[in-house]
């Protein structure tokens, strides 16, 4: 059996998550010339953009949070002491993480359970955007979890 490590599959996930972005930009730019065209295809290529959006922020955060290319309000303190910058960090995004993930479980479950559609366009699809949220919460939770245990070891 193949195991890989957190940190490989949240750097995997990302790689993977980044052609989202060109997705999301040709989907937007069709839009345009979609207006035209019969059968409502503009509507369907921005909701269809707004999901594929909310998957790839939902990856990107965490991401941009691993390679320390996050807004900090301070960034000469930010680059100092490593180890405890690491255990301030998780331990503050941790609580958030876990709030975001028992909140909106239930809605999420709901939403994905009855397929739900946008409410202006009534496309499929919507539940994708929050289900997006429920991944960023899990996803930044496992970043903290990652921190803690390197900083952990950084004590040794």
């Amino acid at each position: 059996m193949l195991r890989i490590g957190a940190s490989t599959l949240l750097d995997r996930l990302a790689g993977v998550t980044a052609t989202l972005a060109l997705a999301v930009s040709a989907l937007l730019f069709a839009q345009w010339p979609l207006r035209g065209a019969p059968g409502g295809w503009a509507i369907a290529a921005n909701d269809l953009a707004q999901w594929l959006f909310a998957l790839y922020v939902a990856v990107a955060v965490t991401h941009a949070q691993r390679r320390g290319a996050h807004l900090v309000a301070r960034p000469d303190l930010a680059a100092r002491g490593t180890r405890w910058r690491r255990i301030g960090g998780a331990l503050c995004v941790l609580p958030w993480a876990a709030f975001l993930v028992a909140s909106a479980a239930a809605s999420v479950a709901r939403s994905v359970a009855g397929l739900e559609r946008f409410p202006e366009s009534l496309s499929p699809g919507y539940f994708m955007i929050k289900l997006a949220l429920l991944l960023l919460g899990l996803l930044v939770a496992l970043q903290a979890v990652i921190e803690l245990g390197a900083a952990w070891r950084e004590g040794d």
